[in-house]
């Protein structure tokens, strides 16, 4: 069956790593996937790469008008039997054209659109589109157990499948072979650094990683920073870096594609986000037997257990953020049993091929 894969941007995150694994994994004697992104990026040139026929409508706004009889003419183009929406932007944007093409339509939940930090008023819009959107999906699927409950309890969302993301656990292997990284980016044998890999947006919280680092640091020199990833808030947190002096101990760096390699320099992995669907970066860093600390988020929640597998700090707590970060510094062993505990429970629930193959079994029993 030909499906068309639906994503908003091109520019790779954690919705845009699961939809590169999940192609990869799928199995092309029951499944040809069509790519379809509304923006352009490095995401669109790897899926080329692997030989995806990939296609791109610009446009960054939801529900846009402007774009949907294009979409609609992919569809027949590409003779799609199958549309499948990766989070609410896209969705907005193939829903119409996959129910007018009289195609099935999944939609898969990579964290809601709203968020307890957006005002009453907005919250309430963006929990309506999402209620919209699930009300006409053939089948929603929601990556953690706590996303979809919260769509219970927000919206009443009647009936999801939860199939929790996955993670190519042979590229993101800490056994494997690795390019040492800490030459070039000027860290230490004897630096402890913590890494924050991800999009530089709110959710994400990347001042409050900040924050929390430079407190670590004014304790213990020895800790220090790699920041990767960029986005809309690129200019506060250069400011940032700048007005409190943090460039001698914090690598700052645009999105790279050699993810494996920045883990495995690293010691410990930061990811304070305000909200998560369930966070495939933060995957990425427990197969790596990384030590963690999170924020609890929808996802994050099932994943990690206090000092057994991680670190679990409040949210917005710049102070507990800090202390986190210094218990692992100075705690050799909290960071091996931490780590260790980690990369067993990706191994055991979080492999990408069983995130193909329940997708595939979800994609044949609708077409």
């Amino acid at each position: 069956m030909r499906v068309l894969e639906v994503i908003r941007q091109g520019q790779i995150g954690g919705g845009e790593s699961h939809l590169l694994d999940l192609v990869s994994f799928l199995d092309r004697k029951l499944v040809e996937p069509v790519c379809l992104s509304f923006t352009n990026g490095e995401m669109v040139s790897r899926l080329q790469q692997m030989g995806i026929t990939c296609h791109v409508i610009k446009t960054e706004k939801p529900f846009d008008i402007a774009v949907q009889r294009q979409v609609l003419q992919l569809i027949a183009d590409e003779h799609i039997q199958l549309v499948h929406a990766h989070g609410s932007r896209a969705a907005s944007n193939v829903l119409w054209p996959a129910k007018h093409a009289h195609v099935p339509f999944i939609y898969t939940v990579h964290g809601w659109s709203f968020h307890d930090d957006q005002s009453p008023l907005v919250k309430k819009l963006r929990a309506w589109s999402e209620k919209l959107i699930c009300h006409y999906a053939d089948t929603v699927i929601c990556v953690s157990q706590s996303n979809a409950d919260t769509g219970r309890r927000v919206f009443g969302l009647k009936q999801s499948e939860v199939i929790e993301n996955g993670i190519n656990l042979e590229r993101f292997n800490p056994d494997g072979q690795f390019h040492e990284l800490r030459g070039e980016s000027g860290f230490s044998a004897s630096d402890f650094v913590v890494a924050f890999i991800a999009r530089c947006t709110k959710q994400k919280n990347p001042l409050g990683f900040l924050a929390a680092l430079k407190l670590a640091h004014d304790r213990n020199p020895q800790v220090k920073g790699l920041f990767v990833g960029e986005g809309d808030m690129d200019a506060e947190v250069d400011d940032m870096i700048a007005r409190e002096q943090m460039g001698d101990y914090v690598w700052r760096s645009p999105f790279r594609t050699d993810v494996p390699d920045l883990l495995h320099l690293a010691d410990a992995y930061c990811l304070p986000s305000l909200w998560e669907g369930l966070s495939i970066a933060l995957l990425e860093a427990m197969a790596m037997r990384m030590p963690i600390i999170a924020t609890p988020t929808d996802g994050t929640t099932e994943l990690l257990i206090h000092r057994e597998n991680g670190l679990v700090v409040p949210f917005n707590d710049t102070q507990a953020l800090s202390d986190a970060i210094l218990a692992y510094a100075t705690n050799a062993m909290l960071c091996q049993t931490c780590g260790d505990n980690a990369r067993q429970l990706v191994e055991q629930r979080f492999n990408a091929r069983r995130v193909a193959e329940a997708v595939t079994r979800l994609y044949l029993g609708l077409v």
